[in-house]
């Protein structure tokens, strides 16, 4: 598996141009998908950059099946995308969008090791598990895995992520073929079940230890009585729902 590095970690670091978060609408997608929003889906490349103003891919697909987007909000898939969009549409192949960005050849992110301060917070922005590192330790990009989405660049507190061009003059489609995207959807669907399971395991750790406290409210609330106690309580209980709520509902 190979990962890429700065190529010039011995030379003189030099911060790359720090960029501005992008803006997504807060809406996720909705659960039930429509077979026009699933071949939409599949025409997309999966970069989950959200350039065209949704979380991912798929959020993007539902808005152009229900006629509440445009076929011309995705720049990595450059003019070929639009055309393969407006074929299933029925759409007109409009020029891409300039608001979205503009199509270009594919990129890849490299951290630069002089100024990784190993915060992990492009960890956490990448949509398909690409980096690894930890906390305080030195992250690096897995370059079969980035799909150039960029989403690490503007979270980085000290600019230290710089995009690669990897395919030269190639852009859109003809810098990104179908088994990259198939490969970027499915460690983004994997990511997204373990970022679901993680959040079960830990909703119901807080639930576990907000039942223990309630169990022995005596020793928890440190002998208090009273008007005191039962504020205590309701504290305790306030805190249980919230981890409740935090769960998903059972079969």
């Amino acid at each position: 598996m190979k990962a890429r590095r700065c190529r010039c970690a011995g030379a003189t670091a030099r911060r790359p141009t720090r960029r501005r978060p992008r803006r997504r609408h807060a809406a996720p997608p909705p659960p039930e998908v429509s077979p026009q929003a699933r071949r939409l889906h599949a025409a997309l490349p999966q970069t989950q950059c959200t350039r065209c103003g949704y979380p991912d891919c798929a959020g993007y697909a539902e808005a152009i099946a229900a006629g509440g987007a445009a076929v011309n909000q995705c720049p990595p898939g450059g003019a070929e995308g639009v055309a393969r969009l407006a074929a299933l549409t029925g759409q007109p192949v409009l020029p891409l969008n300039p608001a979205h960005g503009s199509e270009g050849p594919r990129t890849v992110a490299v951290i630069d090791e002089n100024w990784c301060i190993g915060c992990t917070l492009c960890i956490k922005a990448c949509p398909t598990d690409a980096i690894l590192g930890s906390n305080k330790r030195m992250h690096t990009v897995i370059e079969r895995y980035c799909t150039g989405c960029e989403l690490c660049v503007p979270v980085c507190p000290v600019d230290c992520i710089a995009l690669e061009n990897v395919t030269g003059e190639r852009t859109g489609w003809q810098a990104w073929s179908q088994a990259q995207a198939d490969e970027a959807l499915r460690r983004y669907e994997a990511r997204l079940a373990r970022l679901a399971r993680e959040g079960e395991e830990h909703a119901a750790h807080l639930e576990a230890k907000a039942e223990a406290k309630l169990a022995d409210l005596p020793a928890q609330t440190h002998g208090a009585e009273g008007g005191e106690l039962d504020r205590k309580r309701a504290v305790i209980e306030a805190a249980l729902a919230k981890a409740r709520s935090r769960r998903p509902p059972g079969p």
